[in-house]
């Protein structure tokens, strides 16, 4: 039996480094962080209801509601959230302008 040598192998470490040397992965790891302060910005009853879905462009956080009057109470409170919203914003170097509340998007993260 032949012995092969493998000799360009890369190892983890740098993999992992180029990896997260990428834009759009650092981009991705940056809002899913963000994402997760959901909870503590709009508290258990919206957090339940509602879910960060996406960035879009200009600073516009999309966030997903269950249904339009989910939509309604939080459009009541859309100021107090994005100044809930800045102490996690600055550490993480973000900038959020505005949040669109989608009730169609609450489907896309149902199925």
């Amino acid at each position: 039996m032949k012995k092969v040598l493998y000799t360009n192998f890369e190892d983890v470490g740098s993999i992992i480094n180029e990896m997260l040397s990428s834009n759009d992965l650092k981009r991705a790891v940056t809002r899913n962080n963000l994402y997760k302060f959901w909870n503590k910005i709009v508290g258990k009853k919206f957090s339940e209801k509602s879910k960060p879905y996406g960035m879009g462009g200009n600073g516009v956080l999309i966030v997903a509601c269950q249904n339009s009057s989910v939509v309604q109470e939080l459009l009541l409170q859309k100021s107090q959230i994005l100044e809930k919203f800045q102490p996690y914003l600055k550490s993480l170097h973000l900038t959020v302008k505005d949040i669109k509340f989608d009730p169609k998007k609450w489907e896309n993260l149902t199925e």
